[in-house]
């Protein structure tokens, strides 16, 4: 569903570093959404001043500036950041200025962001599609000199970067192992729930009319406008989150304008050639230059290919976005096939997989009453790219974390053939379902090939259940991975009801399924796990 979306930013900034604040902007992906621009103007120098004139006229429909009428002191060097009390509040009053304004407009969010962040370009559609009320996308800082990188998020009171219990007594080294854990943890992709964040945060709607603020609570000695509005979102209900899947660039003093370009070429590429595949034509689309990218460069992903292969059918408002957003971590292309869909599904693969190589085509009648049709003709289509590997999900299933550097690793194996992972079907956001019916965890089913051109592929011919994958896949040498595939679509009511109901009408003597687990999907207690990463 399409969002209305605030970005703002209070801003007093050098020149050099705002000049490349704005360049995240102007490159950041706004997927289906509106996004309108809000920054408080409260430069020193005329330089600074111009370059944000500049921008509102480049995007002078969505973009507002207003002027701050006093200064204030603020002093920043190679060492350190020195922030007076009366500037901290005065940042405060900026941010909850900006609070009001997108309630007063009707925006479903606002994005509070530093003019000191390169964003990546993904981060905002991604950070939306999580659905949290108050979440920060990661990123890292030397907060002085010759000390190692932190995060803006921490776990409790002014700047804890580990968990303990009230009263507990932790001696320097086994606080300093929990830190570490802690930094290990928000090193690798994921979503976690922290105890502070801010500089980078998405604020939902619902968030902003219960009460969230950055004012000071004057009972409270923290200090830093971030630690009141945490300490606030938290008494008001909410759980704070951070995502590690984009981290930006924190330009945190001039010298680091250095590492910037080795960033900006990482993540700043040229986008390979798409192919926007209607009715089975192949019809080539190249996707623009984004301003200082390297021509002619994708994301670099080592080892053999690997081609994700989707059928996908009115899943824009399920987990398509999020699914595909996590897997263009690690797939070098994908092809995709959208059965008839009636809503834009098809928008969503694009917007998602911006930058992967994409075979699309759109059905123009659906075969989901005739699965194994639907199976074959993905196959048929994804052998059309001379594959390698083949990895072959559905639009709401999506690997753990760790598969974003770990799956990589499995392609290197000459002698594996295929790999089988466990499937959680997961019953909420935070537990799978096991039971008699429901352990699709215990079995390794193959979800990742590698295409064998002469090998005799044989299909299990039936409308329902007939499996993503030929039935011989496991007559070649594989292996069981304990990397673990979370299903998602079970866990909505509304999606369990929908599917129980097309069960009903495709398979209702349960010839291909068993009947006591198409009853078994309406059970309002069922056992649930909670779900570790």
């Amino acid at each position: 569903m399409k969002k209305k979306v605030l970005l703002a930013s209070p801003v007093r900034q050098k020149a050099s570093i705002l000049k490349e604040f704005l360049y995240g902007l102007k490159n950041l992906e706004r997927g289906i959404h509106r996004l309108d621009f809000l920054f408080y103007d409260d430069n020193v120098t005329e330089e600074s001043s111009n370059l944000l004139n500049g921008f509102s006229l480049a995007y002078s429909e969505g973009t507002i500036i207003w002027k701050a009428e006093s200064q204030g002191q603020y002093l920043c060097d190679e060492g350190f950041h020195k922030w007076h009390e009366s500037l901290v509040w005065k940042v405060a009053c900026f941010k909850d200025q900006f609070i009001q304004h997108a309630l007063e407009q009707g925006y479903d969010y606002l994005f509070l962001i530093d003019s000191d962040i390169v964003l990546h370009p993904k981060t905002l559609a991604h950070l939306i599609s999580l659905e949290k009320d108050i979440i920060s996308e990661v990123f890292w800082t030397r907060w002085s000199p010759g000390v190692m990188e932190l995060p803006q998020v921490w776990v409790k009171d002014h700047y804890t970067l580990y968990e303990f219990k009230r009263h507990e007594q932790l001696g320097p080294e086994a606080a300093n192992k929990r830190i570490d854990e802690f930094i290990s943890k928000l090193r690798r992709p994921g979503i976690y729930q922290v105890g502070g964040l801010g500089a980078c945060t998405l604020i939902s709607r619902r968030a902003m009319e219960k009460g969230v603020s950055f004012a000071e609570i004057y009972n409270v000695s923290f200090w830093g406008e971030d630690r009141h509005f945490c300490i606030r979102a938290v008494a008001l209900g909410f759980e704070l989150w951070a995502d590690t899947h984009y981290p930006p660039y924190h330009i945190y003093r001039e010298s680091e304008l250095a590492g910037l370009e080795e960033y900006k070429e990482k993540v700043f590429f040229r986008e390979a050639e798409v192919n926007d595949g209607v009715e089975g034509k192949l019809m080539g689309k190249q996707a623009p230059l984004v301003s200082g990218a390297v021509p002619g460069k994708g994301p670099v992903k080592p080892g053999p290919k690997l081609t994700l292969a989707m059928t996908v059918k009115n899943e824009a408002d399920r987990f398509l976005r999020q699914v595909l957003t996590h897997a263009a971590q690690y797939i070098d292309e994908a092809v995709i096939i959208d059965d008839a869909s009636t809503d834009n599904t098809a928008e969503v693969c694009r917007e998602a997989l911006q930058g992967v190589p994409l075979i699309l085509k759109v059905n123009r009648e659906s075969l989901f009453s005739q699965e194994y049709k639907l199976r074959k003709q993905l196959w048929e289509l994804t052998l059309t790219t001379k594959p390698e590997w083949i990895l072959v999900l559905d639009g709401d299933e999506i690997f753990e974390d760790r598969a974003v550097w770990e799956i990589r690793k499995l392609l290197n194996n000459p002698d594996k053939h295929y790999y089988a992972f466990p499937l959680y079907d997961f019953w909420d956001e935070r537990h799978y379902r096991e039971d008699r019916y429901w352990c699709a965890h215990y079995i390794y089913r193959p979800f990742m090939v590698r295409y064998v051109p002469d090998f005799n592929y044989r299909w299990q011919e039936t409308p329902q259940h007939c499996g993503r994958l030929p039935i011989n896949i496991t007559d070649l040498p594989g292996e069981n991975s304990e990397l673990r595939l979370k299903h998602l679509g079970w866990m909505r009511p509304i999606d369990r009801l929908a599917k129980y109901e097309r069960y009903r009408q495709l398979d209702p003597e349960a010839k291909y399924g068993i009947k006591e687990q198409y009853e078994s999907i309406l059970d309002p207690n069922p056992k649930r796990i909670r779900w570790e990463e």
